[in-house]
């Protein structure tokens, strides 16, 4: 059986940061899909439910009306694990093109106040699994402990050695 790629990638030193997890070629387009890590897989707590939901939801909402990328974003949607999200985009793209709109994203998240668009029963399946003040503080955490102090160990994914 063929070994997925993502299945590569060596969980007991991935750090929280923006890495190219794939590139997808679709006609004479490219899909780049982004792994947005904000927890470090098996060394600390995941992600809750609500606030992934919540970051769901107000980053595809930011970026889908994004006038630069707007038209570019193909999906943003939580990874099943908990400890980040994946974000694909229309373009042949490296993690370092993405750092400002995600610095952006997040700055978004953490300073929304109101109510959470599409958190109501007629446009989301589980509308109360929302969490918004631990949405603004798991976006303040990754801002300020990964994306405005970015390094390259934070960009590049590390390999399993075999």
């Amino acid at each position: 059986m063929k070994k997925i790629p993502s299945f590569t990638i060596d969980h007991i030193h991935l750090l929280r940061g923006i890495y190219v997890s794939r590139k997808d070629y679709i006609g004479n387009h490219t899909i780049t899909t982004f792994d947005i890590r904000m927890k470090e897989p098996n060394r600390e707590p995941a992600l809750g439910y609500g606030a992934l939901h919540t970051i769901e939801h107000l980053a595809a909402t930011y970026l889908r009306n994004h006038n630069i990328w707007g038209e570019k974003i193909v999906f943003w949607g939580p990874m099943g694990c908990c400890t980040g999200n994946y974000f694909l985009v229309q373009g042949d793209l490296e993690s370092k093109d993405i750092v400002e709109l995600m610095r952006e994203t997040f700055r978004f998240i953490r300073d929304f106040e109101g109510k959470i668009p599409g958190a109501a029963p007629q446009d989301c399946g589980n509308y109360l699994l929302h969490d918004l003040p631990m949405a603004k503080y798991e976006a303040d955490k990754y801002l300020k402990e990964v994306l405005d102090i970015i390094e390259e160990k934070n960009l590049v994914y590390p390999s399993i050695k075999e």
